[in-house]
């Protein structure tokens, strides 16, 4: 600096120098530092997913890695195109066996390293799922999903034909080939290729079969260019018909066309070399399509194991005919049919069965008449669905549980429309009257049976989770101690009840008439239970506990796959009637399934209780509970609600909903329902109360009046109507008078429309509604909109 200062003469220039020294130096400590701490973190540890994802693009199969909070942490392009980059296994969008299939595969690989392998559906594709345990903590699982295709039996038969197994054959004496319907061969044996055309590596496709053979005056066959030096052959045709296509003959498929030399017999068979080793069993044996083989009179000679698997017989023992794999009503058409095979000339042909195992699902039968082997036999070919039946009786339970859920819901919407007017009209009556006048019992008793009705539809709209619930913050306690007398009424006095709550419960946020329901029918549920197993007098006992569960209590349950990590508050109600037969804990929450008598149960019960659990956010599961002694004693269900933090927000919105619900200022109010009946209860009802009401039959209607300067407080409409619905309508006429309320009526769910309306200032109530309650709600909504509640 000194020689700078005495270079320049100038002290600006000297401290410029000084500075930029100084600006260096600190440069040079921090680029040391950087590279220190780069070596200080091996870029090994760092993980590269994108690596990963390189690395598992694999053509046809989708895989995904997810952590222990099954999160997806990387997946390929195949599982983002089939099941989407948003669901990460074992949550995806796939129907309920497969998802529990999942869920086991999960917690299998997480205990042991490895899940089994499970095939998954939903309403259009089907999947082969694996999963493992990975990673260097072995904190990942690497899931791979292959798609189901149907196999196709035409290219299994050519692997084996053309392979090392058919020079098996050859060896032994039989020729193969797969000729196709027009009488070219696919496909044969290098074998067939030799003895047929003096080459084994020949390519035999594309000839007709008919001219590589000839025949003798005695209708001997022989390959033609060996002529009568070689040996004679005997011919079987085998049909290769897909089971799925029962509507094509037998001679419009490819068949198998087995040449076997005289004096190559098969055990038992054959007159010729009785006691020769069965090398045509041997083919038959490990060919992937089910064949079994009749004498001439219907008996049973061999079977190979796929035969086995698809007609359902267990072990090794074949039963006596073919007729005995089928129901008792197709017997006689069976046996028939063989018996004409067996008989007749050599032909081919199929019929459509019934088999014992699957008396539910036709299956498609082949039969063949095989003529050369001694006494006259038949071929029988049977192809092996299992799977594929069980994937369609899946897709088939998802399709009908989804079909009846949206008959339920419009069913129920409709007639909640013609109980809300009976409803309405019965409260409009007792208006009138007193109690001791001669009508006030009989308006009571029609309204009374109206709110049975209601209730009925409710179970509906709660299958199908299409009901509006009024959630409240509320504690579980509470509302078992509301309805504790109605149980001990419907119990009864030989059923013992009790309770047990834990301390410090977390509140949930639910609604406390449908948990009402819920407590309710588990514990008729359980009354049934009880007295079904021991008489109407039958003692029993029945408990409802309260359990606190933390989010370390979830990890370490078996259903924690299932149940996202979280505080709950548990529901448990346990009984001692028996419990549930095995065969149909997968069954009792479907809608109309009772194992009850005639007359004795809807079978809503249990469907109801679900509906209002998993749309309350919450989680159900049914088992039962065993005794000392190992001996089931009773069923369990355990209902899983989350815990509502209630925050100050919360506290000062039910202040404000508090004033709301005193407000008796009047107001404007534009009334537009498309049923004449509902129009007019709620227009008496609010005109009572001092309201303003214009009404309206449709949309149309309400939007012209309100463009035709009609100005309101609030808008009361309905949702579904003909031409132009209500949210249609609103969305207009909030572009002529924005921030206007609206008050919904409709029988739908309150969350599904709130997905479907995307303003503010929305609100909902339920059908049916009573004439205090379409007045209370109204004024709700106006107090709220003049306090700001904003309900």
């Amino acid at each position: 600096m000194a020689l700078v200062q005495f270079a320049t003469g100038s002290l600006a220039v000297t401290l410029a120098f000084a500075g930029g020294l100084v600006v260096l130096g600190l440069v040079a400590f921090a680029a040391a530092r950087g590279a220190s701490a780069a070596r200080a973190v091996p870029a090994a540890e760092i993980p590269d997913w994108s690596v990963t994802v390189a690395a598992i693009e694999q053509p046809g199969m989708a895989v995904a890695v997810t952590d222990r909070a099954n999160r997806l942490v990387c997946a390929n392009a195949a599982y983002e195109l089939w099941f989407g980059s948003s669901y990460a296994p074992p949550r995806l969008q796939v129907d309920g066996a497969s998802a529990e299939g999942l869920a086991r595969a999960a917690r299998a690989a997480w205990r042991d390293g490895a899940g089994e392998s499970q095939t998954i559906a939903d309403e259009e594709n089907s999947w082969t799922a694996s999963v493992v345990r990975a990673g260097r903590g072995e904190n990942y699982l690497v899931w791979r999903f292959a798609p189901v295709t149907k196999q196709e039996p035409l290219n299994a038969v050519v692997k084996y034909v053309t392979g090392a197994f058919g020079q098996i054959l050859s060896a032994a004496g039989i020729e193969v080939a797969v000729v196709g319907p027009d009488g070219v061969i696919r496909a044969a044996s290098p074998g067939f290729a030799r003895r047929a055309a003096g080459d084994e590596k020949a390519s035999m496709a594309g000839q007709d079969f008919t001219t590589l053979l000839r025949s003798d005056d005695r209708d001997r066959i022989y390959f033609a260019r060996e002529g009568r030096k070689g040996s004679p052959q005997t011919l079987v045709h085998v049909p290769l018909t897909d089971p799925g296509s029962s509507d094509v003959a037998a001679d419009q498929v490819p068949a198998l066309m087995l040449l076997i030399d005289i004096g190559v017999g098969i055990g038992g068979w054959g007159n010729e070399s009785r006691g020769q080793a069965p090398q045509l069993e041997a083919l038959l044996e490990q060919l992937p399509i089910g064949l079994a083989m009749t004498d001439r009179d219907g008996h049973f000679l061999f079977a190979n194991p796929a035969f086995k698997r698809a007609a359902g017989v267990q072990g090794r023992h074949l039963p006596p005919y073919p007729s005995d794999l089928v129901v008792p009503e197709d017997k006689t058409a069976m046996s028939d049919a063989v018996r004409r095979y067996g008989q007749g000339a050599a032909s081919s042909g199929d019929m459509a069965v019934r088999l014992r195992h699957q008396p539910d699902t036709p299956v498609s039968l082949g039969l063949a008449g095989v003529r050369g082997l001694g006494d006259a036999a038949v071929l029988l070919s049977l192809a092996d669905t299992t799977e594929e039946t069980r994937l369609k009786h899946q897709v088939a339970q998802a399709t009908k549980m989804q079909a009846v859920g949206q008959l339920a819901g419009g069913v129920a919407h409709d007639f909640n429309n013609v109980l809300t007017a009976i409803i309405g009209y019965c409260d409009l009556m007792l208006l009138r009257h007193i109690p001791g006048d001669s009508d006030y019992d009989d308006i009571q008793q029609i309204k009374a049976n109206s709110n049975r009705a209601a209730s009925l539809t409710r179970q509906l709209l709660a299958f199908s989770r299409q009901q509006t619930l009024q959630p409240e913050v509320i504690q579980l306690p509470d509302v078992i101690s509301e309805v504790g007398q109605l149980l001990k009424r419907l119990l009864g006095a030989k059923i013992t009840l009790r309770t047990h709550h834990d301390r410090e419960l977390g509140p949930v946020r639910a609604d406390p008439r449908q948990l009402e329901q819920v407590i309710v029918n588990l514990a008729v549920n359980a009354r049934d239970a009880i007295q079904s197993r021991g008489g109407e007098n039958a003692s029993g006992t029945l408990t409802f506990a309260t359990r606190r569960v933390n989010s370390t209590d979830i990890r370490r349950m078996r259903d924690n796959e299932i149940i996202p990590a979280g505080h709950y508050t548990a529901l448990i109600a346990e009984d001692t009637g028996g419990g549930i037969p095995p065969e149909h804990l997968t069954k009792i929450f479907e809608p109309f399934f009772t194992t009850k008598e005639q007359g004795k149960g809807t079978g809503l019960g249990l469907s109801t209780v679900y509906g209002i659990v998993k749309q309350s956010g919450g989680f159900i599961f049914a088992d039962n509970v065993t005794g000392p002694d190992g001996r089931i004693k009773g069923a369990r269900f355990t209902i899983y609600l989350p815990v509502h933090q209630i925050t100050p927000d919360d506290l000062e919105k039910e202040k404000r909903i508090e004033e709301a619900s005193n407000w008796s200022g009047g107001g404007r109010i534009l009334l537009v329902e498309d049923e004449d009946m509902v129009r007019a209860v709620a227009e008496r009802a609010l005109t009572r109360q001092g309201y303003t009401v214009t009404t309206a039959r449709d949309g149309d209607e309400g939007l012209e009046i309100v463009r035709a300067g009609g100005e309101f407080d609030l808008i009361v409409s309905d949702v579904v109507m003909p031409s132009m619905d209500g949210p249609a309508m609103a969305r207009e006429i909030r572009k002529l008078a924005p921030g206007l309320p609206v008050l919904f009526m409709s029988g739908y769910a309150e969350e599904q429309l709130r997905r479907e309306i995307d303003f503010e200032g929305v609100h909902f109530i339920p059908k049916p509604f009573s004439v205090q309650q379409i007045a209370a709600k109204v004024g709700l909504v106006l107090g709220g909109q003049r306090s700001g509640a904003g309900l």
